[in-house]
Parts: C-alpha cells; sequence; structure tokens
C-alpha cells in the first residue's frame, strides 16, 4: 500500500486516504493527535522544514506516493519535502512563502488588486510610525499565522503594547500590520489547475474569525451561486487576478474577501485544504 506523508491531521481526509487504499504518514504537532493505530510522528514545529525532514528520513518510509498539508503552516514543508523526496506536486518552496507570508503576499499583488496596506512589524517600530502609515486604527497580527490567532485591532498605544506582548520580540519578520477594513467578510474555496479557476464554492461568514479568536463561535453559511451571480463573479476574477500574480501552483485555495460598497478588497489567500464546513457542505 503506498504512504502518504500528511502534515498536521484531519479525520476527514484521513478517511479519503484510506478508502482510496493509501496508508497516511502523519507528522503532527501538539495538540493534535492521530487515533491509536495510525503512524505519526511528533515534531516541536511543523514550520520547521530541517526538522519535518529529519522526522521523515528517521521514519524509513517505503513506497512515498506524495505529501499533503492539511493547513497553510505546512504548505512550506511540504514543497520542501517533495523536493528532496523527488515526488508530486509543487517543489517550489519559494512561492509557498508568498502564500505564508502576509506582507510578500500582498506587496506581489498588481495595484489592480484592492488590498489593505501591510507592512512588517521590526523591533523597535512604534504605535505613533504604524498609525501614520495605516490609519487611526490598524490590525496586528503574524506574518505567517493562520486562524486569526494573535490577530488584534489596535487604537491606541495600549493595545498595541497588549499585542506585541503575544510574540517572541526577537524577529524583524514575526510581525505585520495592515490597515483596517471595516467590511463583511467572504471567502472563496476553490481548485486552481493549469494556471487557472476550475471550480469554486463561495461562503459568508455569520461570526469573522478575528471575532471567533477572541471568544466567538466561528460560522459560516454557503453562498447560493444563482441568488448570487454579481458577487461570485467579483470574487472569481479576484481569485484569478492574485492567483495568478502569485504564481499560484495547481492547488485547492481559500481566499478571504471583505465586501465593500465598491466592490471586494483582498484580504488572503491560502493553498491548502478548506475549512472543514465547507469542505463537507459541497462535497
Amino acid at each position: 500500500m503506498p504512504t502518504m506523508i500528511v502534515i498536521g491531521y484531519r479525520d476527514d481526509l484521513d478517511q479519503a486516504l484510506r478508502r482510496r487504499d493509501v496508508d497516511p504518514f502523519y507528522i503532527v504537532q501538539a495538540p493534535a493527535s492521530p487515533p491509536k493505530g495510525r503512524r505519526s510522528i511528533r515534531v516541536a514545529d511543523m514550520e520547521n522544514a530541517q526538522e519535518i525532514f529529519r522526522a521523515v528520513l528517521s521514519a524509513r518510509l517505503d513506497d512515498v506516493a506524495g505529501v499533503l498539508s492539511v493547513h497553510e503552516m505546512g504548505v512550506f514543508g511540504a514543497a520542501y519535502l517533495r523536493q528532496q523526496l523527488n515526488l508530486p506536486g509543487n517543489t517550489d518552496s519559494k512561492t509557498a512563502l508568498y502564500f505564508r507570508d502576509k506582507y510578500l503576499q500582498k506587496s506581489e499583488l498588481p495595484s489592480r488588486v484592492k488590498r489593505a496596506r501591510c507592512r512588517h512589524v521590526s523591533i523597535g517600530t512604534s504605535f505613533t510610525d504604524l498609525a501614520d502609515d495605516l490609519g487611526e486604527v490598524f490590525v496586528v497580527k503574524p506574518a505567517t499565522g493562520a486562524g486569526a490567532l494573535r490577530t488584534n485591532i489596535i487604537r491606541s498605544p495600549e493595545e498595541y503594547a497588549q499585542a506585541l506582548a503575544l510574540f517572541s520580540g526577537q524577529s524583524d519578520v514575526e510581525i505585520v500590520a495592515e490597515s483596517f477594513v471595516d467590511a463583511p467578510e467572504v471567502y472563496l474555496d476553490g481548485v486552481w489547475e493549469n494556471g487557472d479557476l476550475q471550480w469554486s464554492s463561495m461562503s459568508s461568514y455569520h461570526t469573522s474569525p478575528l471575532m471567533a479568536a477572541q471568544g466567538g463561535i466561528l460560522s459560516a453559511y454557503v453562498l447560493d451561486r444563482g441568488r448570487h451571480s454579481p458577487l461570485f463573479q467579483q470574487a472569481e476574477t479576484l481569485a484569478r487576478e492574485a492567483l495568478g500574480s502569485l504564481n499560484a501552483p495547481d492547488c485547492v485555495f481559500h481566499l478571504e474577501a471583505f465586501m465593500e460598497e465598491e466592490g471586494l478588497t483582498f484580504g488572503e489567500c491560502a493553498i491548502r485544504l478548506p475549512g472543514r464546513c465547507p469542505l463537507r457542505s459541497t462535497s
């Protein structure tokens, strides 16, 4: 039975692989823990490509068919493993970084793609400096974060200091700050292949990831293409612009956007499996 290296764990992906007679080998970071009987190895940091490569080599796996990541934290490592092990799929680790670092991603987009202003927050950057550059209200978040964790809306020097305390304070590229976009969010999950959009499904948040990360319950609902045709056209145009300019490999993706009066504003895009709710709703 061929082996699929999987960075992270998801029960629905586990079931899908086993239905196809593929044996998964999981690389997991706490608190994730595959069920008993699944082959796995633990690492301290799944974004550390050296560590996950050492874990794979130490496992002495046979008949490896490929590498998957269940979320964005593993896309760089997955590309690196494919490159080193001569496996199919995206092997361009540089391109993968443009789908991890929010500053790199937004700075690479063409000017016609509307998005928040974004910059790295180097050590010693003051609240005043960011407010002068990005506006009186701005957002601070991890440069390579996910799920709105450690993401905060900043309105004062005190809130800025509290937000910075969540980080190590040892890197000039650990944090980004963005101008605040006060608008509802939608997201497009889709399939990108041969340089074009092949399939998509769009959803709207009941509760945004930022509000959920601050104590709410993340929830969303799938939008009907027939009832929201203009919005789908805008979102698919945005996806083609963004993924095309970022040289996206063949992938599944998750793109978030803000619904402003003048149209959609790009939020961010990850090359990963969509979240469980939209995946199951549209399967």
